[in-house]
């Protein structure tokens, strides 16, 4: 199904609007006074909605572009490398970041390593909602017997 190509000038826009809400939003909630956000519990909601609606996004690209098409977009002038190179840049940055909660949480990091390298965003957005699932759990330790 070929969408109106009003559809893509469109889009870039909405996204950078959704992209200053939730980055804004954040630098202006407050602290527990150490510097760490307070977990929200439904948090963890907001990555995993944003990974289904990007998979499915993505799906279509790939429906109307081909399974190669981002690499053809890549390859196709500077604009394209340097477009390469920041979603690259920005995934090793959050790997990075999320990599250690990954781990104290016991999540297998080499499979979520492999899912983000084969989907890219999708998969970063999937496991950061894992991490904040897993976090917003109450313990075990906390747990009544």
């Amino acid at each position: 199904m070929a969408l109106p190509g009003s559809i893509y000038a469109l889009l870039p826009w909405l996204a950078v609007v959704g992209f200053l809400l939730f980055t804004v939003t954040r630098l202006v909630q407050r602290d527990g006074g150490d510097g760490v956000l307070p977990p929200h519990p439904y948090l963890w909601l907001l990555p995993a909605t944003l990974s289904l609606v990007f998979a499915g996004w993505s799906l279509h690209a790939v429906l109307t572009g081909g399974p190669d098409g981002f690499w053809t977009e890549h390859v196709r002038n500077a604009w394209g490398n340097q477009i390469w190179f920041d979603l690259l840049l920005a995934i090793a940055v959050a790997w990075t970041l999320i990599l250690p909660r990954a781990r104290v949480l016991g999540m297998a990091a080499g499979w979520w390593l492999l899912f983000i390298v084969c989907t890219g965003c999708v998969g970063l957005l999937a496991m950061f909602a894992r991490c904040l699932f897993l976090e917003a759990r109450p313990s075990a330790d906390a747990r009544p017997a």
